[in-house]
């Protein structure tokens, strides 16, 4: 089965198995839906299982309303289907190659979706139909992200380019912006929740925050000992979450770039998301586990252990009460989140893994 993070392993081998010395381990205890308990359920329950992609999931987001997700998957579809039912409304087969990232507009009413054949398109998250095909990378695209206002679109390539583009009226994107601060694949991005921000990172193991308008380099956090998978802004977009095949999580001040937390996992981490009051990062990890940390005093509030494979991605509801996350068998689980700070499992304390390197440069 084809993988989009395989060609990294290889690439890669020797300095995780270097950083494996270096960085302990953490301790870590055809429908297409299953039927949804409609109890209250315990934090880390299972709600449903989605079982409607034939390949690896490797993006899920909800829909700005929380009644809907769409999940993206190695099967070169994109899928949207009711968050509470399991039923689906839409499959996108535009793509002629694998799609790696999703991402709905603030409105709800589209989806931009990146593929590894080179283009970003987006379409009607009711109907299917494209409305737009941005073609400005030359190589494959691996992240795409919504200005908060819903009038620019962001995406991330292995060209080494971010681009911020807009829908024009014949249909195809309009480039506004071409950041060229990485020198190998940019693997991730995030708007900040102002809009006038964007954090990227990639195989050069840096997160570098940029002015989006202008494209000035503002700050280059180097704490990562490997490529940088994700990226998250908290809620009030004074703090990111970084996450990488290092086997970190890391949590850094978003002005500063001072380092503030740091948490272990047991393999490479594919995936973060912050919840919506920002007490809480959840984690995608190669362990088959999705773990959630308490932002402010790094403890591990809960390992969620439901996965038969490898997790690729989440992302957290809305309202905050429940987590998507997609694995390596196709499958997307949606269960239940922490209610409060005080539910937290019997396991927690962040590793100490020690300080890692940090610059603001």
């Amino acid at each position: 089965m084809p993988r989009f993070h395989s060609y990294l392993r290889l690439f890669l081998l020797l300095s995780c198995c270097f950083m494996a010395v270096l960085l302990p381990s953490c301790t870590v205890p055809r429908s297409n839906s299953v039927s949804i308990p409609t109890l209250y359920q315990q934090a880390g329950t299972t709600l449903s299982t989605y079982h409607g992609h034939r390949n690896a999931v490797t993006a899920v987001a909800w829909s700005p309303d929380g009644k809907r997700i769409a999940s993206a998957s190695y099967d070169k579809t994109v899928q949207v289907w009711d968050a509470a039912t399991g039923h689906r409304f839409v499959i996108y087969r535009g793509h002629t190659n694998w799609v790696s990232a999703i991402a709905w507009s603030p409105d709800g009413k589209y989806i931009a979706s990146a593929s590894f054949d080179k283009t970003v398109q987006v379409w009607s998250a009711a109907t299917g139909r494209t409305v737009a095909t941005y073609r400005g990378h030359t190589d494959t695209v691996t992240s795409v992200a919504w200005s908060p206002d819903g009038s620019r679109l962001a995406s991330a390539s292995y060209d080494k380019t971010v681009q911020v583009w807009m829908i024009g009226k014949s249909g195809s994107g309009d480039t506004l912006l071409t950041y060229h601060g990485h020198f190998n694949w940019v693997t991730a991005l995030a708007w900040s929740p102002d809009g006038k921000k964007i954090a990227s990172a990639g195989l050069d193991t840096t997160v570098q925050i940029w002015n989006a308008a202008s494209g000035r380099a503002l700050l280059t956090y180097i704490g990562h000992l490997s490529i940088v998978t994700a990226v998250a802004w908290s809620p009030d977009g004074k703090k990111i979450a970084s996450v990488s095949f290092d086997k970190t999580v890391q949590i850094w001040d978003a002005t500063t770039g001072k380092f503030l937390w740091l948490y272990c996992c047991r393999g490479w981490v594919n995936g973060v998301a912050w919840s919506p009051d920002g007490r809480y990062v959840a984690s995608a990890n190669a362990n088959r586990t999705v773990q959630i940390w308490n932002s402010t005093t790094g403890q591990r509030a809960l390992t969620y252990p439901n996965h038969r494979s490898e997790v690729l991605t989440v992302s957290w509801s809305p309202d905050g009460t429940r987590i998507a996350s997609g694995d390596d068998d196709g499958l997307v689980r949606v269960w239940q989140a922490p209610a409060s700070p005080e539910a937290r499992s019997s396991i927690v304390g962040a590793i100490p893994c020690g300080r890692p390197l940090e610059a603001a440069l």
